[in-house]
């Protein structure tokens, strides 16, 4: 029996980046060995345990055969002759096809290391194309090392190609979809990961609301990159300089999907695509089971951004019906991520990316006023049922109106 470290500790370590998580390979051993161990198991799919002390994964070395379409079509095979580089070459890309052995010695069969070097994802066989949920890994690693020169082989990009055009792409299931997506808004560049997939054909089925949006123009005055597809990836990408949230990133990115539904013989304009959108947006979080606090968010920011980037403009009772709208007068309301995410769309064009967003100041304080005002006289007043609530929102709209005559500063 020997125990390898294996995986991303062994990559990152290599790269001198963060590790977040240690996995281990048991080569030589059976599930009765394991458990007599003190080991406790936890694969559903194949042999998996828990280090009894510190409860780190060891999965037992395993080789795997293609049965049926899908990342669940395998048969699994963890007898104790399957060897150290047997399971190696079942893994999805080289530099994730290493180990260390625990006197610090390198196992490295496929040049993980030199790919490492060289800035490459490059898959490690041709089982790859077995599994789509690969497709999205390998967008995912994009996503986490673009910043460090990272790029996908040419032949990895092929091959994720071929398996888009055979259909295989289309086995994968919501709950590994947004797994992946939901890790990709947290890496440091997450625009590398619609691009990746986009590059391999992947996007149109995996995010098919996304795909729709590039070659769709905007009017240049306000958009210089002009197609919405450009511009909804330079939004994410600011979103992830402004905030390590990823329902933020999420909200940026989707904010504009109703341009890709209005109507084409009045392009570049997008009248009223805040709410065209929202009905995509219900469909695009139904079918990935989009948490509900992502959902809100999302739905808010893509109603109300062009509110927000006018917010001089309004009326006090116009903004007052928004913060109401938003539930930004409750405790645990979304305002401040609403704002980042409005403003990452403001800066997200091109030449606009250093400018400043003193609406998100100016709204923050609206809401501020409307909550500070006194509504103990409105309800001495005995009114009844909706009438206490317009009669507060009064009072608030007044509030605003006031903190609007004592703005000097309207940006244009």
């Amino acid at each position: 029996m020997k125990i390898y470290l294996v995986g991303g500790a062994v990559r990152d370590r290599l790269l001198d980046y963060p590790v977040s998580e240690r996995d281990w390979l048991v080569v030589g051993a059976t599930p009765d060995i394991m458990l007599a161990m003190g080991y406790k198991p936890v694969g559903k799919d194949f042999p998996v345990f828990l280090h009894p002390q510190t409860h780190d994964e060891y999965a037992l070395a395993r080789t795997e055969r293609k049965t049926a379409p899908g990342y669940k079509g395998f048969d699994v095979d963890a007898n104790p002759s399957v060897s150290l580089e047997e399971d190696l070459l079942r893994r999805d890309l080289t530099i994730n096809a290493m180990a260390m052995s625990e006197d610090g010695v390198l196992v490295d069969p496929f040049q993980g290391q030199r790919d490492l070097q060289n800035r490459i994802l490059r898959h490690v066989s041709p089982a790859f194309g077995e599994d789509p949920v690969r497709i999205l890994r390998v967008a995912r690693f994009a996503a986490r090392y673009a910043h460090l020169g990272f790029t996908v082989a040419e032949e990895t990009r092929l091959l994720m190609q071929s398996m888009v055009h055979s259909g295989e792409a289309d086995h994968l299931v919501a709950e590994r979809v947004w797994a992946e997506l939901h890790k990709a808004l947290r890496e440091t560049t997450p625009a590398a990961f619609f691009q990746t997939l986009r590059a391999c054909g992947a996007l149109a089925v995996i995010f098919p609301e996304i795909h729709a949006l590039f070659g769709v123009p905007q009017p240049a005055k306000y958009h210089p990159e002009i197609d919405t597809g450009v511009h909804s990836l330079m939004s994410l990408t600011m979103a992830a300089r402004l905030s390590a949230k990823p329902e933020v990133r999420l909200a940026a990115l989707l904010h504009d999907l109703g341009k890709a539904v209005t109507d084409p013989q009045k392009w570049p304009s997008h009248h009223g695509h805040e709410r065209k959108g929202l009905p995509i947006l219900e469909g695009f979080c139904r079918r990935l089971r989009v948490p509900n606090a992502y959902k809100a968010l999302c739905a808010r920011v893509m109603e109300y951004h062009t509110h927000c980037h006018r917010a001089y403009e309004l009326r006090g009772d116009t903004l007052v019906e928004m913060l109401q709208s938003m539930g930004a007068f409750k405790a645990d309301n979304q305002l401040r991520d609403f704002l980042l995410a409005c403003e990452a769309d403001a800066r997200g064009r091109t030449g606009f990316e250093d400018n400043d967003y003193p609406q998100a100041d100016y709204i923050m304080k609206a809401a501020q006023t409307a909550l500070a005002v006194d509504t103990r006289q409105v309800l001495q007043d005995n009114l009844r049922g909706a009438q206490i609530g317009a009669a507060i929102q009064k009072l608030r709209s007044q509030a605003v109106n006031g903190l609007k005559q004592q703005t000097t500063l309207f940006p244009s």
